[in-house]
């Protein structure tokens, strides 16, 4: 059972690359283009003019916003919070590659994950939760 957006909020379901500048915002924002450029140059080559562009077409998107900075610069700031993209993306994996049957998608999951028993027992509470909500219904 999949939840409704409200309609003011972006469809757009953001690519790889946008989702490694908007887990940059999520934990530092406001950020100015440089912020950003930094955070990512510290684990692939990349130029501060691509991150630039990649955030300017994120805004067309509606996927950041932006307010005036210091000087000339502006500061960048995730439209979304991190958990309703996370959502999105989770919706769009589950119904692409697993046809929206979530048993199958859970099965993968911890099937290829190396899971932990702490994993496993959060795993079970959180089980546990969903279930002692159907029984209070």
């Amino acid at each position: 059972m999949s939840k409704k957006l409200p309609a003011s909020l972006p469809s757009i379901k953001p690519s790889e690359a946008e989702v490694e500048i908007l887990q940059i915002l999520w934990d530092e924002q406001p950020c100015s283009v440089r912020q950003v450029h930094e955070a990512i140059a510290d684990s692939k080559d990349v130029g501060y003019t691509t991150i630039l562009k990649q955030l300017q077409r994120m805004q067309d998107k509606g996927l950041v916003t932006r307010e005036q900075g210091d000087g000339k610069s502006y500061n960048y700031t995730a439209a979304q919070p991190e958990g309703q993209t996370q959502s999105k993306l989770l919706g769009r994996l589950m119904k692409t590659a697993f046809r929206g049957d979530v048993n199958e998608l859970v099965m993968h999951a911890l099937g290829d994950a190396s899971a932990s028993g702490e994993d496993l027992e959060a795993i079970k509470d959180f089980i546990a939760q969903i279930e002692a909500k159907g029984d209070a219904k």
